[in-house]
């Protein structure tokens, strides 16, 4: 399936850009190999208005969103997850936010066993000091002054990722952007989860979304079916590898990433590493000795 990815997006950072009526879009500075051109906030509403994923806990940002909102009541903090690039910035503002949970809200029971036993190291830019002021449920709705939002629980990057659907789009956070898959990284992340979400997400209806870094993603459906392809087909790389005898996750990971950029093998190895979790789960993969990231993996027998 051809990469439907789009890289050439370069916003203003700092500068407001509408994106529909009632919807503006403010870019962090904070571009990275793991956020693209930096953080997307959105400015929802026009005299009362939510910003959604306020973003990392920088000065120049800060600024740039009060001076976006100028005039302006904010009455809303929404948070899609408690990464730092996403939700630090929340505690500057005179405003509740809500959110799905701490970091650890929606974690599933096998990853909370897990997380329990240690070992599995992970933890990559959690917001460990997040608590949202009003917790919100899967299929709540929010409104505000000309809004309204449906909650939408989508674990699976981070336990406690939610999007909120808008006029028949969705903003999507970090669970589908359209500049790259989803790293999913145990125990905060959960292959088993993300893949039951983005299929939850196939059965709606919205085909625009509105992502935590990245362009507005058109034909978002296409996105979906490619995102659970890539993730199967990465599913039969690994067992082809195991069917070649035991092996590592270093080892694993070298082999099927291997035009990827030396700089991002650690997070390719977590992604292989939350692949190799689901697969013991449904019994196609067995490991030595407690399961964590020095195992040796072999197909069940």
């Amino acid at each position: 399936m051809k990469s439907p990815f789009t890289l050439d997006y370069a916003p203003p950072v700092g500068v407001p850009l509408p994106l529909r009526a009632g919807l503006q879009v403010v870019t962090a500075p904070n571009a990275s190999p793991m956020t693209f051109r930096g953080t997307n906030s959105y400015i929802l509403g026009d005299s009362r208005v939510a910003i959604i994923d306020p973003g990392p806990d920088d000065d120049a940002h800060f600024r740039a969103l009060m001076a976006a909102t100028r005039g302006r009541e904010i009455t809303h903090i929404l948070v899609t997850h408690s990464h730092i690039d996403h939700s630090p910035l929340a505690r500057r503002f005179d405003a509740p936010v809500y959110g799905f949970g701490d970091k650890g809200a929606g974690r599933s029971a096998m990853m909370t066993a897990l997380a329990a036993q240690g070992g599995l190291a992970g933890g990559e830019g959690v917001d460990h000091e997040f608590s949202p002021d009003i917790r919100v449920a899967d299929g709540q709705v929010i409104t505000g002054d000309g809004w309204t939002l449906e909650a939408l629980h989508t674990p699976g990057h981070m336990a406690n990722h939610l999007c909120f659907a808008w006029e028949g789009a969705l903003f999507s956070g970090d669970h589908v952007m359209g500049w790259s898959t989803t790293l999913v990284s145990p125990p905060d992340g959960d292959l088993t989860q993300f893949m039951a979400s983005l299929r939850a997400l196939q059965d709606r209806s919205e085909d625009t979304y509105f992502p935590g870094h990245g362009a507005v993603l058109e034909n978002a459906q296409d996105m979906l079916a490619y995102q659970l392809a890539h993730r199967l087909g990465r599913e039969d790389q690994i067992l082809a590898e195991l069917a070649t005898g035991p092996n590592h996750i270093p080892a694993i990971t070298k082999r099927i990433y291997a035009d990827l950029d030396a700089a991002l093998l650690p997070m390719a190895r977590r992604n292989v590493f939350s692949h190799l979790i689901d697969l013991s789960a449904r019994g196609i993969v067995t490991h030595n000795g407690p399961l964590g990231v020095d195992s040796r993996f072999e197909l069940a027998r």
